[in-house]
């Protein structure tokens, strides 16, 4: 069985947020199902799972409602399970297909009897009223494929393993050789399987990657089909810029050319399209910015971006030339940043960074990826060959006394260094499983100073 990161904040929303429905959002076939499934099992006595695609007479369901016990009275006739409070969860799933549930989770929530998951696909797009939902009757949570920490326990890699390489990467020291060798192994079967649960799942299975790639090739037609159900109008624009990914990520800035889905073709007609696929949780946009200066949604230019794949696996089953065998032999002479980048936008993604870039309007420097961390701007430069202590446009940002920008990092297949000048610290691809978002802590108090009679300095009488 899997074991995904998500359980916990599972476990926590069933511990703290007894007047919470929790809704989970991701893209298809990153396992949400599976893992509300689990969730169930692990604390209710009773799970009831409505599916308003597949449960007969579902949609149905809040048609004629004039009270919240007349719905829990229909709720029970949709299914054979008996409802008992207190130790039941209602799971609704592929929620893009009723928008009413938006008007009657707060009231389902409120009567108190049950606890409620809800999750769907494409609820960017198909469901955007359900995040309007009152606040304190609705937590959303996105779920990612599983990121290359879950793919490694999957495959067997100990804790013991993990706890001495998070050890040396997080202090800055190397890994030892053997381990650092394996690690890389590992790294370039995760540029292939990838983190979709029905991938990893078969090669666990079977360790054969051609049916690793009928899997995920089975996962791209169904993200076709959705563009064609959900929608008609630009169907054929957002299958296109789906199929031609890897084509825009081989140039040599990698940036998406807008004009390639329609000749004569900008970004301001074509938005929609591109808003759709990330929306949809298929694909991760990378927007540039023209100052590498926190808060970097600031100078981010909407119309330059990247866009790379939801999974790196599904990014290697695009290419029609057997890429996989190339990395999985551990290929020093093929470029293969492309797949590269994908891998490290997938891993900030699934950590709460946005995606930025540096492409500067004066300069021509050009760096892959910009993160804000420690309230800093931190640069993340992408090396997929041996060279890769060379990265002048990294040196030309650094080299900006304006910018202020203290370190940063490169991340490519060598073993832990850092710079003669100690600004760039040279870690290995796997050190991204453990570059955490700040965010806030989980106990963030803040008593303000308030004023009292004592404070008072009355001025001497005249």
């Amino acid at each position: 069985m899997l074991t995904r990161k998500i359980d916990c904040i599972f476990d926590e929303f069933y511990d703290l947020n007894a007047r919470e429905a929790l809704l989970v959002d991701g893209a298809r076939q990153v396992g949400k199902t599976f893992s509300i499934r689990e969730f169930g099992k692990r604390h209710f006595k009773t799970v009831v799972e409505i599916n308003f695609i597949k449960t007969k007479g579902a949609k149905n369901l809040f048609e004629g409602i004039e009270s919240v016990q007349q719905l829990l009275v229909k709720i029970s006739a949709l299914t054979d399970i008996d409802l008992e409070p207190g130790n039941t969860l209602i799971f609704f799933d592929e929620v893009q297909e009723c928008p009413e549930i938006v008007t009657f989770i707060k009231f389902l929530v409120d009567e108190g009897s049950y606890r409620y998951v809800l999750s769907g696909s494409l609820l960017g797009v198909e469901l955007k009223d359900l995040r309007s939902a009152p606040v304190g009757y609705l937590r959303e949570v996105r779920m990612y494929p599983l990121d290359f920490e879950e793919f490694i326990r999957a495959v067997g890699v100990s804790s013991t393993v993990l706890d001495h390489v998070r050890d040396r990467l997080t202090s800055f020291l190397p890994v030892d050789p053997v381990v650092h060798e394996k690690m890389k192994g590992l790294f370039n079967l995760y540029l292939v399987v990838g983190g979709m649960p029905a991938a990893v799942d078969v090669y666990l299975r079977t360790n054969n990657i051609a049916r690793v790639v009928t899997i995920q090739k089975g996962i791209l037609d169904e993200y076709r089909k959705d563009a064609s159900k959900y929608d008609q109008k630009n169907k054929l624009k957002i299958v296109k810029a789906l199929e031609i990914v890897p084509e825009e990520l081989n140039r040599r800035n990698k940036r998406f050319i807008v004009a390639d889905l329609k000749q004569g073709s900008r970004y301001d007609r074509e938005a929609d399209t591109f808003l759709w696929l990330e929306e949809a949780g298929i694909s991760l946009s990378v927007r540039a910015v023209t100052e590498p200066k926190v808060p970097l949604r600031l100078a981010r230019r909407s119309n330059f971006f990247k866009l790379f794949l939801n999974d790196v696996g599904l990014l290697s089953a695009l290419y029609m030339d057997g890429i996989q065998y190339r990395i999985l032999s551990g290929e020093t002479d093929v470029n293969f940043g492309a797949v590269y980048e994908n891998f490290v936008a997938q891993e900030l993604a699934s950590k709460g960074f946005p995606l930025y870039y540096f492409n500067s309007e004066d300069r021509p420097a050009e760096v892959d990826f910009l993160i804000e961390k420690d309230g800093m701007c931190l640069p993340v430069e992408v090396k997929s060959g041996k060279n890769y202590k060379t990265h002048a446009s990294l040196d030309d940002l650094l080299a900006v006394s304006d910018y202020g920008v203290a370190r940063a990092l490169v991340i490519s297949n060598a073993n832990v260094s850092t710079s003669s000048d100690g600004r760039i610290r040279y870690l290995p691809s796997y050190y991204l499983m453990f570059l955490e978002h700040d965010g806030l802590p989980a106990e963030t108090r803040f008593a303000p100073p308030i004023p009292n009679e004592s404070d008072i300095i009355f001025p001497p009488s005249p």
